[in-house]
C-alpha cells in the first residue's frame, strides 16, 4: 500500500502543486471583483493571504514526520509549499504595507510601536524570505548540506511566530489559530520523537 501511494505520488508533476496552490488567489481574487468579501475588505484580503501562508507553512513542516511514520513522500514537493507560504505571506505583508498603510512608511512605524504583534509577524516574514531566498540547489551547493539544513530551522521558529501573530492580532483566544498553533508544536515534537530512517537519505537532497 505505501509504495503504490509512493508511486502515484512520483506521477505527479510538481507544477501541479503550484496550479493547485494557487487556487486560493484565485478565489480571493474572483471575490474580490464580485464583491464577495465582508464589510471590511481589506481586513478580509490580508486574514486570507496570512492565512493561507500559515496552511502552506504547516503542510511544508508536516512533510517529514509523514515520511518518518507513515512512509509517504511528499519530498518532492515541500520545496514548492514552502515557496507558495512564502508568496502567500508576501502579498499579505504587501496588502498591509500598499491597501492598509497606503506606503506611509511613518505611519507603519508607529503602527509597529503601537501593535506589538506585527513584530511577530514581520520576524516571521523575514525568516520566510531567507528560507525563500536559499529554496535552490545553488544555494545548498554554496552553502552546505549541514549550514543549509541550519538555516532552514528557521521554519520551525517561524510557524510558531505566525500562529501567535494571529492570535494576539485578534485579541481574544479564539479557538482556529490555537488548533493550529496545537498542531505545529506536535508536528515538531514529533520530528524530535521519532527518528530519521537511514535509508529515506539526505533532507536537503530532497528538498
Amino acid at each position: 500500500m505505501r509504495a503504490a501511494v509512493n508511486g502515484w505520488l512520483r506521477r505527479i508533476p510538481v507544477w501541479a502543486v503550484w496550479l493547485g496552490g494557487l487556487v486560493p488567489l484565485a478565489l480571493l481574487v474572483w471575490d474580490t471583483l464580485t464583491g464577495g468579501l465582508g464589510i471590511d475588505p481589506i481586513r478580509d484580503i490580508e486574514h486570507r493571504l496570512g492565512r493561507t501562508a500559515l496552511y502552506f507553512l504547516i503542510a511544508s513542516l508536516a512533510v517529514t514526520p509523514v515520511l518518518r511514520i507513515l512512509g509517504v513522500s511528499f519530498m518532492r514537493f515541500r520545496r514548492a509549499l514552502g515557496l507558495l507560504c512564502f508568496t502567500y505571506a508576501g502579498l499579505h505583508v504587501l496588502a498591509w504595507v500598499v491597501m492598509d498603510m497606503a506606503l506611509l512608511w511613518g505611519a507603519m512605524a508607529r503602527d509597529v510601536v503601537k501593535r506589538p504583534y506585527l513584530v511577530f509577524g514581520m520576524g516571521a516574514f523575514v525568516m520566510l524570505l531567507a528560507l525563500a531566498i536559499t529554496s535552490n540547489n545553488a544555494s545548498i551547493r554554496r552553502m552546505g548540506g549541514a549550514a543549509w539544513r541550519r538555516l532552514h530551522k528557521l521554519a520551525y521558529v517561524a510557524a510558531p511566530l505566525v500562529t501567535l501573530h494571529w492570535i494576539w492580532a485578534l485579541k481574544t483566544f479564539p479557538l482556529e489559530p490555537v488548533l493550529w498553533l496545537t498542531a505545529i508544536l506536535l508536528l515538531l515534537a514529533l520530528r524530535v520523537v521519532v527518528p530519521r530512517p537511514i535509508r529515506w537519505g539526505n533532507a536537503a537532497t530532497a528538498n
